[in-house]
C-alpha cells in the first residue's frame, strides 16, 4: 500500500503541475498564442492545448531556420520532444529541426552542443552541471519537467526509509549519473553520508533488478522505464523519487543551447525553447497521443507503459528566467554538500552565468 500511495502522489503531481506554479512564475506574462492548432505529420490538425507560462508572446520566425537538436531518442521522459518533431510543433514556429540521437551518452551530447555540432539539446541538469562548471559554452534556457529519477528497495527487504541505507549498498549504472547525484543529496539531508556511509556499486541497467533480488545491493537507483518496470514486476518498491520535499516542483531536465546561438540569434533560441515547452504541456493533456507517437523511436516499450510513466512526471512544470536560475542555484548548492561541485564555486554567480532568459 505504501508503494501505491507514493505512486499516487507522483501521479497527482504530474496532473497538477499545469495548474500549479510558483508566485514568481505566475507573475510572468501569459503567452498570447497566434493559433490553437497546427498541422500534424498526417495532415490533420493537432490541438496543442499548450500555453507554457513565462515565455511571452507566441514566436514565429520570419524566415525558416534549420537547427540540430541533440536528444536521447529512447528516453521516455523526452517523448514529448521526440513527437514534437513529427507532429509539427517546431514547424509552427518556422523551425526546421533535425533530431540528432546521442543515446545514453550525455557527455557526448553536451560536448556536441558546446562545440557547435548541435545547436541545442535536452538533458538532465544534475548530469550537466559538473561539466558546465568546467566552462562549456552552453546556456540553459528552460527546465522542461520533473520526476525522472527513482530510488527503489527490495519488496521483502529491510530498507523502508532513507535512514535505513546507512551501511548499505546501492546499485547504479554510472558513478556520475543524475540519480546517484540526486539521491546522494537526499541521503545527506537525512543524515546519511553518501560518500562514507554508503557503498555505490555499478551494474548494467538490466541487471539492477537481479542484484536487488540476490541481496547484492539493498537499493537501486535510476530512471524510467527500468525503474518503473522493477516496481511493476513486484521485485521492488519505491523508496523515494526526485519529486519529494523541496524538490517536488523542481525541473530535472533542461534545455541547453549553444552560447553562440543565444548571443547572435536569441529569438531563434527562444522559439526553439517555446516549442519544446509547448510539446511538454501537450503531453500532460494528451499522454496517449504522445505515447503512440513515441513508439516509432522507443525500445521495447508499450503505449500503456509510456503513458503511465508520463503521468508520473511533471511535464506541465517549466522553469524559465529567474525561476530557472533559482532552481539551478538550489542544485549547485546541494551538489556542493556531496562533494560534486567545488566548494569554491559561487552558486549564485555560476547559476547566473549558465542560465539565460531568452524571453526577456
Amino acid at each position: 500500500m505504501a508503494v501505491f500511495d507514493r505512486l499516487t502522489r507522483r501521479h497527482l503531481l504530474g496532473l497538477a503541475s499545469v495548474a500549479l506554479a510558483s508566485p514568481l512564475l505566475m507573475s510572468l506574462p501569459r503567452p498570447s498564442w497566434a493559433a490553437d492548432e497546427h498541422a500534424g505529420h498526417d495532415g490533420h490538425a493537432v490541438d496543442t492545448g499548450a500555453e507554457p507560462t513565462g515565455t511571452g508572446e507566441f514566436i514565429r520566425l520570419d524566415t525558416p531556420r534549420a537547427l540540430k537538436l541533440a536528444v536521447n531518442l529512447n528516453a521516455v521522459c523526452l517523448a514529448p520532444v521526440v513527437i514534437a518533431h513529427g507532429q509539427g510543433f517546431f514547424k509552427k514556429h518556422n523551425l526546421d529541426v533535425e533530431l540528432v540521437n546521442f543515446g545514453n551518452s550525455t557527455e557526448v551530447l553536451l560536448e556536441a552542443i558546446a562545440t557547435g555540432k548541435a545547436d541545442a539539446g535536452v538533458g538532465m541538469a544534475l548530469r550537466w552541471l559538473k561539466a558546465l562548471e568546467q566552462g562549456f559554452d552552453v546556456k540553459l534556457t528552460a527546465g522542461t519537467h520533473g520526476g525522472c529519477l527513482r530510488l527503489l528497495s527490495a519488496v521483502n527487504g529491510n530498507v523502508h526509509k532513507l535512514e535505513d541505507l546507512k551501511g548499505k549498498t546501492i546499485g547504479v549504472t554510472d558513478m556520475a549519473s543524475p540519480d546517484r547525484n540526486f539521491f546522494s543529496i537526499l541521503l545527506k539531508k537525512h543524515g546519511v553520508d553518501p560518500v562514507r556511509d554508503v557503498d555505490w556499486r555499478l551494474f548494467p541497467a538490466d541487471l539492477l533488478g537481479t542484484a536487488l533480488e540476490r541481496g547484492e545491493v539493498q537499493a537501486v537507483s535510476g530512471s524510467d522505464p527500468f525503474m518503473y518496470r522493477l516496481i511493476n514486476s513486484g521485485k521492488a518498491q519505491e523508496l523515494s523519487t526526485n519529486l519529494v520535499e523541496e524538490y517536488a516542483n523542481l525541473s530535472c531536465c533542461v534545455v541547453g543551447v549553444t552560447g553562440k546561438l543565444v548571443r547572435e540569434e536569441k529569438r531563434v533560441a527562444a522559439a526553439l525553447t517555446q516549442a519544446i515547452l509547448e510539446a511538454h504541456d501537450y503531453s500532460v493533456k494528451n499522454p496517449e497521443a504522445v505515447a503512440k507517437g513515441f513508439q516509432a523511436h522507443a525500445l521495447n516499450t508499450s503505449v500503456e507503459e509510456v503513458k503511465a510513466i508520463l503521468h508520473d512526471h511533471t511535464h506541465g512544470h517549466h522553469a524559465v528566467g529567474a525561476l530557472l536560475t533559482k532552481e539551478i542555484i538550489t542544485y549547485v548548492t546541494d551538489l556542493q554538500t556531496v562533494e560534486v561541485i567545488r566548494q569554491s564555486t559561487n552558486a549564485g554567480e555560476f547559476a547566473k552565468e549558465i542560465t539565460v532568459d531568452v524571453f526577456s
